[in-house]
């Protein structure tokens, strides 16, 4: 089914963005609820780098046309990871746990967003959660992660300082006018500014000059190129909220797309998401999924956009061993699977809760709840609680694969490319690329390098941080 004003499917041309009818004020003037873009997801300052830098990160380029601003103000020093109730000391993180299904497995850093720390995943389908020496497909084996690493989620991009945003204005005025686009330039200015100053820029231009800057960069601009501007020109809820319009517009639907979204936003995100969705596109996000999706991965799905999940970080050990023995009966220990089960508990629980409930249960069923899912579901459904479950072991590892997995063999899914450096490029994109070159012995920089070409690849380096 198609709607006035949105192109059947297909992203690089972009037609219908800004809605149509609408082109002259991007967002729609009056609409939208937040005045100059959302505060960053994941919400608050990032801790500093520490001193040696991040290992894989390949630390923040200078931010083009500034002085190298000389910290960043008004950040917290990195904290110590929290610690766990009934854990002993020195079994904090880094340690890894003893108990069926964990040998081997290094232990992330804490990480702020989203409610607990996070984790590392178990690789699914592996009896008795052992670790095998190789992936299926090749992939390499999980190494192990030093304690000292990291504390606490870092975005690669981050408020530059001395900000002017007429004066950014003016540089992108100046790079687009006459004939062809100075992209370096562009480059420069949107690579090394925050959401929030992006927006500000924006604002600024339409001051200066009575013009849209998302019409004058789509007129300069094509392909991927275009795409990831756009993105990143969008404020973060608005671009959630956009991508998942855009994956339920016209025939078929892009499932992953959902999952991805709805999966692994904090509840807050989720309630702006929803709200803007109906303010943006006047439509109602749940009845949206309820049309494009069936079953129990519709039910999973409608949970998710409630944006209700417990987000109290204290763990109750007793709960874990309770759910994690209704899991079992649900599943492993039944003929067939009772679905709604596992639904009310991996769409209630909060984060630290379900990894406790994954450590009971894989010392209980010898078996990780992992590969229990892969054994008793299958297709989206499958997925999208997986996808939670990862979450809850460890988010940067969720990305780090959806990353990989989008860059592999022939051809490249660049939407998802996009989507995920933009959205994590503020929250937790340093421990994603840790994450990266631990997984797969190579860094995300490497990747992208060979996967893309051009300006595109250039502003895809210059927001890693490569």
């Amino acid at each position: 089914m198609s709607y006035p004003g949105y192109p059947p499917t297909g992203y690089p041309p972009f037609p219908g963005y800004p809605p149509a009818g609408q082109e002259s004020s991007f967002p729609p003037s009056g609409q939208y609820p937040f005045p100059s873009g959302f505060p960053p997801m994941g919400g608050g300052a990032y801790p500093q780098v520490p001193s040696g830098g991040y290992p894989g990160a390949g630390g923040y380029p200078a931010p083009g046309g500034y002085p190298a601003p000389g910290g960043y103000p008004g950040a917290p020093q990195p904290g110590g990871a929290p610690s766990y109730p009934g854990v002993p000391p020195g079994h904090g993180f880094g340690v890894p746990p003893s108990g069926a299904g964990f040998s081997g497995y290094p232990q992330p850093p804490s990480q702020s967003y989203g409610g607990g720390p996070a984790q590392v995943p178990l690789p699914g389908g592996f009896p008795g959660g052992q670790m095998p020496s190789q992936y299926p497909g090749g992939q390499p084996t999980y190494p192990s992660q030093p304690a000292a690493v990291t504390q606490g989620a870092q975005g690669t991009i981050r408020p530059v300082a001395n900000f002017d945003a007429m004066r950014d204005a003016e540089i992108l005025r100046k790079a687009m006018k006459g004939f062809g686009t100075d992209e370096q330039a562009i480059v420069d200015v949107v690579a090394n500014r925050s959401n929030d100053q992006r927006q500000k820029i924006k604002a600024a231009f339409k001051t200066s000059y009575g013009k849209d800057l998302i019409k004058d960069l789509k007129s300069e601009l094509s392909g991927n190129m275009e795409e990831l501007i756009l993105a990143l020109f969008m404020p973060p809820t608005y671009y959630d909220a956009w991508s998942l319009r855009k994956a339920m517009q016209g025939a078929g639907t892009q499932e992953r797309v959902l999952i991805e979204i709805l999966c692994t936003r904090t509840n807050q995100e989720i309630r702006e998401i929803v709200r803007c969705y109906q303010s943006e596109f006047g439509r109602d996000l749940e009845k949206d999924i309820r049309s494009d999706t069936s079953g129990h991965f519709e039910r999973l799905l409608v949970s998710m956009c409630q944006g209700n999940r417990d987000e109290n970080q204290s763990v109750n050990h007793q709960m874990a061993q309770e759910d994690a023995q209704r899991l079992y009966q649900a599943g492993e220990g039944r003929l067939g699977t009772d679905e709604s089960c596992f639904n009310m508990i991996l769409a209630t629980r909060s984060f630290p809760q379900l990894r406790a409930t994954m450590e009971a249960y894989s010392r209980m069923a010898n078996r990780d709840l992992l590969s229990s899912v892969s054994r008793e579901f299958s297709g989206y459904v499958e997925s999208g609680l997986k996808t939670i479950l990862q979450c809850a072991l460890n988010r940067p590892a969720f990305f780090a694969e959806r990353l990989y997995y989008a860059m592999k063999g022939a051809g490249t899914d660049d939407s998802t490319l996009v989507r995920i450096v933009v959205t994590r490029s503020e929250i937790d994109l340093v421990q994603i690329k840790q994450m990266f070159a631990q997984m797969y012995q190579k860094t995300l920089g490497t990747m992208i390098a060979g996967d893309t070409s051009g300006d595109y690849r250039r502003l895809l380096l210059a927001i890693v941080g490569q």
